[in-house]
């Protein structure tokens, strides 16, 4: 049997690896290759297109790299023609995977969509290509099986794979002494993204209040570095900043385990951090173009998961103009100085993990595209 995957950012590289590594427990001489990052090799995956420079997002920033997405649609085409792969298994990244997936059935290759397109929240045309071009949607929200069943799509709702994997590995007295925490200092996580244009937009406020936060608390910052953001990139942000701080890699949990606060960018790191139970604050910026067409576009009153499974704002969101290292500031003060208010965010947040439901989705979603690939190739 062999399987094909397509992840295009560090938080499908995570997803698709827990998959594939699912699909390797349960049937060992599946063979699987594809686009991905160092997550999707380390579970078994032969990687054709290594992920790092696919830090793009927005309409304007993807329009400049049209040409490129071009070659990168053209490489795993051939890459299809040439393996001829039982099922491709397209992970997030819409943009480009609702492409691909197309390639793919036109090839007479059954697609499974894992961490959907958003139809429920923006762009509810794209409902009907994945009615076209998608053999099995496996979907991670129930409001969002309900949004692809009445669109017409085969899907499968398979429960979010966070209320599985998200759990420390260590004791907090472990984690701590592994990341060299300091007892007597607050510690706060900074998580500025997954991409290289996020990073550059939202690092900078990130550090300023960090400095902000320094001259009136004793704190410690911890900044975990995604797999598609090499070191040299965060530290070129650093300069001469006077804060105390620990750039991280792996373990993630643990870290979030050990820390008081954290403000993250919006996306996946959110429903994390509600997860481990950590008072976050979200912010997010986009170009102005993106931005706007944004507000005509999306749905959702909420661009952070934990406020939209609870349908309020229990993650502070802070985004475009409101994305200020002063607003950043005042809300982990706050939390920081204030011990009641913190602990109140975090009963709040305490209950996103029931919203998720139940787990099993990994194994659920490695079954799915199995049976699928089986189907194609005619196994019973």
């Amino acid at each position: 049997m062999k399987i094909m995957m397509s992840a295009g950012e560090a938080s499908g590289d995570m997803h698709a690896a827990s998959v594939a590594a699912e699909i390797k427990r349960i049937r060992p001489d599946a063979e699987i290759f594809g686009m991905g990052g160092e997550l999707m090799k380390k579970s078994g995956v032969r990687i054709i297109y290594d992920i790092e420079n696919l830090g793009i997002i927005g309409v304007v920033e993807v329009i400049k790299h049209i040409p490129f997405f071009f070659r990168l649609r053209d490489l795993l085409r051939q890459a299809m023609i040439d393996e001829k792969p039982d099922v491709l298994v397209c992970v997030d990244y819409p943009g480009f995977n609702m492409k691909i997936a197309h390639v793919a059935k036109t090839l007479g290759i059954p697609v499974v969509y894992y961490i959907a397109p958003t139809i429920w929240a923006w762009n509810k045309g794209r409902a009907k290509n994945i009615v076209r071009d998608v053999a099995q949607v496996a979907s991670i929200f129930p409001f969002e099986a309900k949004a692809y069943k009445e669109a017409g799509a085969h899907v499968t709702f398979v429960g979010h794979p966070l209320a599985d994997t998200v759990k420390p590995s260590m004791s907090f007295e472990e984690a701590l002494d592994y990341f060299h925490g300091n007892q007597e200092a607050r510690r706060i996580l900074l998580m500025p993204g997954s991409r290289k244009n996020e990073v550059t937009g939202l690092f900078p406020l990130m550090l300023e209040a960090a400095e902000n936060l320094s001259k009136k608390e004793n704190c410690q910052f911890f900044i975990p570095r995604a797999s598609t953001i090499p070191k040299e990139f965060l530290l070129s942000f650093m300069g001469n900043r006077n804060i105390s701080f620990e750039i991280t890699e792996g373990h993630q949990y643990d870290l979030m385990q050990i820390c008081d606060v954290c403000v993250a960018s919006s996306g996946t790191a959110t429903l994390e951090t509600a997860l481990m139970e950590l008072p976050t604050v979200l912010v997010y910026k986009l170009a102005p173009l993106t931005w706007f067409l944004a507000n005509l576009l999306v749905h959702v009153k909420y661009a952070g998961l934990p406020n939209l499974l609870m349908g309020r704002e229990v993650t502070p969101e802070l985004l475009q103009d409101r994305a200020t290292a002063g607003n950043v500031t005042e809300i982990l003060q706050k939390w920081l100085t204030d011990e009641s208010a913190r602990q109140e965010n975090i009963s709040e947040i305490r209950k996103v993990r029931e919203a998720l439901g139940s787990g099993g989705a990994v194994n659920r979603t490695a079954k799915l595209i199995l049976e699928t690939a089986g189907a194609a190739n005619g196994e019973k």
